[in-house]
């Protein structure tokens, strides 16, 4: 984080990307001065409402971050910033976004926890979109030109005030990871109402925290252990994981929603258990079982550059036999889901957690959403549209980390075809989830004959007496 000192004196000439949090009230002109070189402005945790009219000058801005500020507009000038793609006004006043504020060029906005309750009808004309927060705001619809936004990948529609989604939304071509929990939406119903079955609940004070283990938008997680064991887990461990949920909204939606739809899912051995939950008025939470160390997270969240695809270690690379029972394991929680009327809403490498035998647990339920409340052909979307997001995780794997040999790339064509067809952009033509499982055990059956026929055939050689000519 730079200063306004350096600023002012001149010292932050010629940078790319500028930082400053100093309780600022109006605009600091000489942002500008670096106007042949900023690319990142972010000015977030200030207390601005306005932007000088000569913003435009900053030609090269590509992201801007004005969260935590007082905006109850979005500057019209920002139109006029030419390669400006990523935007944030996430925590302020915001009531509205009027029309023509967004440069055409936008590929990332994100406005979530304000008070917006319309967005401009012009909002089909942000072809490149492809990110959009809105959770927690006050919006009742969506714009119909926004069924043009067919790059849009992912959408954040959680804790508004929709009673109902429009069929486009689920018909949008890359859309694969869609949350939108937290709306008074009507049941249909021709639905089968599925509730969450019942759980645990303790007291916060049952429990002794330790060290932070894990964190995302809607909470940190703790190692823990019992200090005051509830008589239906005797005999279970004392060492567990504690999600403690943040505030009132996140960027995904409301803490309750997640806590709902994690106890609406369900068992399954690829989902991470949740063993109690804490609901008390000034704390919401979860007690899971504890990840073994032997554990690691299969990939790291996505940049700012790839946006909604996930990061990887270069070079960390496991073989086909691993990637496919990962994806083995994913497909069939996935299907456990969709039969239990939950959404994810997050399927991610960054989500997914493997140990050395490729053993995987998948968790973070914070974009979770109960499919039940949706008609038929939405809720059946879902699924199609969470095709897709598994269709992207095959894809991530076979570019990110696959190690496979020439013989295995008959296998692995196979396995990219698989991946092509959840992408489909016709989702009527996606396979589901059962499908999907069926496709990948075939797979896997054919590799585990080569490996075993290799295996013979070195065995074979390793076994041969060769006479030694005399």
């Amino acid at each position: 984080m730079q200063t306004l000192a350096q600023l002012d004196s001149g010292e932050l000439l010629g940078a790319t990307k500028l930082t400053l949090a100093a309780g600022l009230t109006t605009f600091p002109k000489a942002i500008l001065s670096l106007a042949d070189t900023l690319e990142v402005l972010d000015l977030s945790g200030n207390q601005l409402t306005e932007l000088p009219t000569d913003f435009a000058r900053l030609q090269q801005l590509k992201l801007l971050f004005l969260t935590n500020n007082q905006f109850e507009h979005i500057p019209a000038v920002l139109a006029a910033c030419p390669q400006l793609e990523m935007i944030s006004f996430k925590s302020n006043k915001l009531k509205a976004v009027a029309t023509g504020s967004l440069p055409i060029t936008t590929r990332w906005l994100i406005l979530t926890d304000n008070q917006i309750s319309s967005l401009p009808e012009n909002m089909g004309q942000l072809h490149r979109l492809q990110k959009l927060a809105l959770a927690g705001n006050q919006l009742h619809s969506l714009p119909q030109s926004m069924a043009q936004c067919r790059n849009l990948e992912l959408a954040r529609l959680s804790a508004n005030q929709f009673s109902e989604f429009p069929d486009w939304l689920f018909t949008l071509p890359k859309l694969a990871w869609l949350a939108l929990a937290g709306n008074p939406l009507s049941e249909d119903a021709n639905s089968e109402i599925k509730t969450a079955q019942p759980m645990q609940t303790v007291a916060l004070a049952d429990l002794e925290l330790g060290d932070v283990i894990g964190q995302g938008a809607s909470g940190v997680i703790y190692s823990a252990k019992w200090i005051k064991q509830p008589d239906s887990l005797f005999g279970e461990s004392l060492n567990v994981a504690v999600k403690l949920f943040k505030g009132e909204v996140t960027s995904d939606g409301y803490p309750r929603d997640e806590l709902a739809c994690c106890l609406q899912a369900g068992l399954h051995p690829n989902i991470i258990k949740v063993v109690a939950q804490i609901n008390q008025a000034d704390q919401l939470g979860l007690v899971m079982e504890l990840i073994p160390r032997t554990y690691a997270n299969l990939g790291l969240p996505p940049s700012l550059e790839t946006c909604t695809r996930d990061t990887f270690v270069q070079g960390d690379v496991i073989e086909l036999q691993q990637v496919l029972l990962v994806l083995m394991q994913m497909a069939s929680a996935m299907a456990h889901l969709h039969d239990n009327g939950v959404s994810h809403g997050d399927v991610y490498a960054h989500n997914t957690m493997i140990n050395f035998q490729a053993s995987m647990l998948f968790g973070d339920f914070g974009a979770a959403s109960n499919l039940n409340r949706l008609p038929t052909m939405q809720k059946e979307a879902m699924e199609s549209i969470e095709v897709r997001a598994l269709g992207c995780l095959i894809d991530d794997l076979l570019v990110n980390r696959l190690n496979s040999t020439t013989e295995q790339s008959a296998l692995v064509a196979q396995l990219a075809q698989l991946s092509k067809d959840c992408l489909q952009p016709e989702l009527s033509l996606r396979p589901r989830f059962n499908d999907v499982s069926a496709m990948l055990i075939e797979i896997n059956k054919s590799l585990n004959k080569t490996l075993l026929k290799n295996s013979a055939s070195r065995h074979l050689a390793a076994s041969t007496v060769f006479e030694v000519p005399s």
